[in-house]
């Protein structure tokens, strides 16, 4: 039976700048470093970057979401780290028991990544929505 996720991976056009952005920039630690291949720990899920073999390369991951207990001190930590957001942190779905809100972004290669934070019912963003 299927029921752990053991690895994801995504494809990127430049490994170095990539390899930067997701262990310096949103700081996730990194496990390894071979030729093409950077590895990164998501709570005990491998995270595989990898430079693209074909070109003209074209981001075509899935979107990655990274769970955050606060979302608008998250987010803006990674403002002053020069990422650009997509919108502000926005309602997603009212979930009965909380509230699930999200934040856009891209990583350097253009794949789309958002956080995501599950709130109490009476949390509202400071921007209002």
């Amino acid at each position: 039976m299927i029921h752990h996720l053991g690895q994801i991976a995504i494809t990127v056009d430049d490994i170095d700048a990539a390899e930067t952005f997701y262990e310096s920039t949103l700081g996730l630690r990194k496990w390894f470093r071979y030729g093409d291949l950077a590895f990164f720990d998501l709570a005990g899920v491998r995270f595989l970057v990898e430079k693209a073999q074909t070109t003209p390369f074209k981001s075509s991951s899935s979107c990655l979401y990274f769970k955050v207990a606060d979302i608008e001190h998250e987010r803006a930590q990674l403002i002053g780290k020069g990422v650009h957001f997509i919108g502000e942190p926005h309602l997603i779905a009212p979930m009965g028991d909380h509230n699930l809100y999200m934040s856009f972004f891209n990583d350097p290669a253009g794949n789309m990544l958002a956080l995501m934070m599950e709130a109490p019912i009476s949390w509202k963003p400071l921007a209002g929505n």
